[in-house]
């Protein structure tokens, strides 16, 4: 097995996997219009997402270049009958060490058990408010306490690594720090704020709302929050603990304080498409290397050709986002 390394040095191990563009909130920042028209080409390949045997072959394959984390993306993952089959077939691959979920978690709690029993280790939820009004606000969804208890039974079951990812929303998060503050006390999540990132659709939201991250990275400082050392598994989090919570609190600030140096992730399309960034310009299709395990080296070989391609950093700074309309397309 050859490790694969881009051309800045960058160790790659983690692999996000859209499995659909589609999704059943319209959150202000990303799809307020809910899922925008697609047109049938005519051709499977464009208008399927990847089934079940594309992924496995392609976890497969990525998992011979010394990748160790597959973490499944959207749109909304769950929309996904057969998701909990998808999970299971990653973690029977012997050299994944972490198969993780991003959901919304509006069918969490009753897929919380059925995914850990097929193996899931981690998963993230998006919870842009404690408050369920302001829920509704944000994400178009009056789903506030079916997530929430989906929350607590992902807890009761025995997920490993239980996260939720909170935006940084200048006309929403002032009052709502105190309240996720005081729930990490209490109940052991990792509560992640994330800036705010522009894409082609929203960047009149973004405008109105972006809120750096300083104010709150200083605020865990000055109260003894700590930070945690990273594993070479994760994410750009700047994850913080402190002796008096159960949960830990993180930060994601990809304008304030740049990651890429430290980036280790692809990301695939729900269409089979390599992205090498996500605010980068190409993409890459993989599916016809994706129809047999026998074109694994074809498709091993193919990876590292590409990552000649892939940049040093984003350009996020110079308002340039690539080709990327809106988070839903690929799953942030």
């Amino acid at each position: 097995m050859e490790r694969l390394t881009d051309i800045h040095g960058r160790n790659l191990a983690y692999l996000r996997v859209s499995l659909t563009d589609a999704c059943n909130f319209r959150c202000l920042y990303c799809l307020p219009d809910r899922h925008p028209n697609r047109q049938p080409s005519g051709d499977p390949f464009e208008d399927q997402s990847l089934s079940i045997m594309e992924i496995e072959n392609l976890v497969a394959g990525f998992s011979r270049l010394g990748f160790r984390k597959i973490r499944l993306t959207g749109g909304e993952p769950t929309l996904r009958g057969d998701l909990v089959d998808i999970v299971r077939k990653i973690a029977l691959v012997p050299a994944i060490q972490t198969v993780a979920l991003t959901t919304n978690g509006h069918r969490l709690a009753e897929l919380a058990a059925p995914l850990r029993e097929a193996g899931l280790t981690a998963i993230n939820i998006s919870l842009d408010s404690l408050n369920p009004r302001q829920f509704a606000r944000i994400t178009g969804s009056r789903d506030f306490e079916r997530i929430h208890q989906g929350i607590q039974t992902a807890l009761r079951v025995g997920i490993e690594h239980v996260k939720v990812n909170v935006l940084l929303l200048r006309n929403f998060i002032s009052a709502e720090l105190d309240a996720f503050f005081e729930w990490v006390r209490e109940t052991p999540v990792h509560v992640r704020f994330i800036e705010l990132m522009q894409t082609r659709d929203n960047s009149p939201f973004f405008h109105s709302e972006y809120l750096p991250g300083d104010d709150l990275l200083a605020r865990l400082e000055g109260h003894g929050w700590a930070e945690r050392m990273r594993g070479p598994l994760d994410g750009p989090a700047r994850e913080f603990t402190h002796p008096g919570f159960a949960g830990r609190l993180g930060i994601i600030s990809p304008y304030s304080h740049p990651f890429c140096k430290e980036c280790n992730r692809l990301r695939i399309s729900s269409r089979g498409k390599l992205k090498l960034c996500l605010f980068g310009g190409g993409e890459y299709s993989l599916r016809h290397l994706l129809q047999s395990p026998d074109r694994q080296e074809e498709l091993i070989q193919t990876v590292f050709s590409l990552m000649k391609d892939k940049q040093l950093s984003h350009m996020l700074h110079e308002g340039i986002w690539g080709s990327t309309r809106h988070l839903a397309g690929i799953g942030g």
